[in-house]
Parts: structure tokens; sequence; C-alpha cells
């Protein structure tokens, strides 16, 4: 019996072996999640106090906000694109300098990474999460003249206000980038520029590529969110700079 239990087991291995499957349609069905569904009170009575903790660290009130700061707002530059440039490299340049003793020049951030307005009024750690609900952190690249020179090329490529903040230029008739000026200098060939963006741009992210050409990298573990939180929680007022970085012949 025991031969024969063998030997049917070797057939059939040989026949499905033969005679492969293959898979042919996958079927399903949408079980949508509705607020008309009734909650499992064994699982609410679980969650509610972890929900309330988090409520209570997210909806305390850190700072004012003074006006209502749009990505949608601007050609060039907006209002919350620079904001969130600037305290990106404010909030980074202290731990740069203590880990390297060297000073940031440029923090350049992508567009498409602001997710929703900053509302007039009282801010709150959901707040930053709502405006930047990714993990990104930030990264520094030292970057030669080149690459600086291809910041400017993509923004004006994209015609998309990126935020940026340390650099300043202009764009010509031509649709070329001139008079591009770093902590208010010139370009100059020899020198290497520290540039603090998000971990996900540095690695080449929205076909970003001249970061990839970096000649140092310096992860600081710091989230671009806990970057808006911690300056949150240092002022009292939101400070938004008016100052103009890019413009036109």
């Amino acid at each position: 019996m025991k031969h024969f239990v063998l030997l049917l087991t070797f057939s059939l291995l040989i026949a499905c072996a033969s005679h492969p499957y293959y898979v042919t349609k996958i079927e399903g069905k949408k079980i949508g999640i509705k607020d008309k569904q009734s909650a499992v009170p064994e699982i609410e009575n679980y969650i509610k106090p972890f929900r309330e903790h988090i409520d209570k660290d997210l909806n305390e009130v850190l700072a004012y906000c003074p006006e209502n700061l749009d990505k949608s707002k601007g050609e060039l530059q907006t209002n919350i694109g620079c904001f969130l440039a600037d305290i990106t490299l404010d909030k980074s340049n202290p731990i740069f300098q203590k880990r390297e003793n060297k000073k940031i020049d440029v923090c350049f951030l992508n567009h498409g990474g602001i997710r929703t307005i900053l509302p007039k009024g009282d801010v709150t750690a959901r707040n930053a999460y709502e405006v930047m609900p990714f993990q990104n952190s930030a990264v520094v690249v030292g970057l030669k003249k080149e690459q600086i020179i291809a910041i400017a090329n993509y923004i004006i490529s994209e015609k998309k206000p990126h935020p940026l903040s340390g650099m300043t230029f202009t764009i010509s008739k031509d649709k070329q980038p001139i008079n591009i000026n770093v902590q208010g200098k010139p370009l100059e060939e020899n020198v290497i520029y520290y540039v603090v963006t998000s971990d996900y741009l540095s690695n080449g992210g929205d076909n970003m590529e001249f970061f990839k050409q970096n000649v140092e990298r310096h992860d600081l573990n710091y989230k671009l969110r806990n970057i808006m939180i911690d300056y949150f929680k240092d002022v009292d007022t939101l400070v938004i700079n008016k100052d103009i970085r890019i413009t036109k012949e």
C-alpha cells in the first residue's frame, strides 16, 4: 500500500510538471467603509485612550499663522514654499554646523511635497502632518557650481514655484538663468555649496538628477515635518518672508 501511495504521488507530480497551471483570472469585489457602518464597541473601547492621547498632542495650539499660506498662489514662488524652505534651512543649519563645522547655503524642496495650505489662525502639530504627511527627512548634499546652475534650469523648465531659500536668480528673455547668487554672492568655480533637501529628492526623485551628482552627502535624520513642529514651538507668530528670490527680465 505504501509503495502504491508513493507511486501515485510521483505520477501526480509528473502530470503537474507536464501540464502546468496558470492564473487566468482574478476576481474581487469592493467592500466600502462608510460612516453609517456601526462601530464595534470592544474595538472602540480599546483604541479610545490611544486616540485621545494622540488627539491631545495633535490639537495643542503651538503658534499663530498671520495669513493663509497656499502653494497655488504664485508663479515663481509661493508664501508657503518660501516659508518651508526658510525654516528648513534655519532649523537644519545648527545640526549641520555642530556635526560638520560647515554652514548650509541653500534649501531646495519640491512643490509637490506640499499637500495642503497652512491656514491663517492657530497652528498645531496636526497642521504639520497635513502639510507634510510623508516621512521625508532632511539631507545635506555638497554641490558644485554646475549643479547649482542645474537647479535654476530645473525650476525654469518645470514652471512650478518650488520652495527655495538662500539662492536668487533671474530668468532671461531666452529662458536662461542669469545673475545666480548664493547667500548674496555670485557662484564660484571651486566652491562646494551645501544644499539641504529631502531624502527623496536627494536620491533623484522628481527627476532631480543633479542631486545625485553630489560630492558629499550628510543625512541629518530630521524629518521635515518635525522641522515644522519644532519651529511652531519656538515662535509665537510665524515669520513669513516676502523677499523676491526669482525674477524675470
